[in-house]
């Protein structure tokens, strides 16, 4: 297991049916070790700090084994075209329990959910439904909190610290808490969509 790229991205002007939204959702990765805080990257910032972000959504990590996933709909991808933090190798929602903590660089990280994307993910890629076709694939990646701040890099290798015996996986949780008359808002507009990016 391992990190591929580390991503940060400062709030900036994306349009969207008509209107201009802030968002963080376009994030460039960065060299060398960045700092991490309960809070997530140092020099990551959120559009929707209502929606997005805080101590149980601090980082966001995306595997990079789905990316030719979607290169037929999307076309060639370059890291991280998910909004991602952490671009990772080895975790797949199917494996990962939620509750697991793992250290990275000198930063512990806890998983604590499933990305559940917004109209933010569509708008980023001007693909009408992505949100809603990221959900049904269960390609979502995850969030996690920050149990021990400090430092992390590409190329750091994750280690497994916690594994919970019972618990679902991410990929599980993920199908307990979809229904479909919430996947309908995936794709709406910033009036209606509730969900987090």
């Amino acid at each position: 297991m391992k990190v591929l790229a580390v991503s940060v991205g400062t709030a900036r002007p994306l349009p969207w049916h008509g209107r201009t939204l802030l968002s963080g959702i376009r994030k460039t990765p960065v060299d060398g070790p960045v700092e991490v805080t309960p809070l997530g990257l140092v020099g990551d910032e959120q559009g929707d700090r209502k929606h997005h972000g805080g101590p149980d959504k601090a980082v966001l990590l995306y595997p990079a084994e789905h990316y030719a996933a979607w290169v037929p709909l999307l076309g060639p991808l370059a890291q991280p075209a998910f909004g991602e933090n952490l671009t990772t190798t080895g975790l797949l929602e199917s494996d990962v329990v939620v509750r697991s903590i793992y250290a990275i660089g000198t930063v512990v990280l806890q998983v604590t959910q499933p990305r559940r994307p917004c109209y933010r993910l569509a708008a980023h890629h001007d693909v009408e439904d992505l949100a809603v076709r990221t959900q049904r694939s269960g390609r979502t990646g995850f969030y996690c909190r920050v149990l021990s701040p400090g430092h992390l890099a590409a190329g750091d290798p994750i280690e497994l610290r916690m594994r919970p015996q019972h618990g679902p996986t991410v990929a599980e949780a993920l199908r307990a808490r979809s229904d479909n008359r919430d996947s309908r808002l995936y794709g709406a507009s910033p009036d209606t969509a509730k969900e987090s990016r």
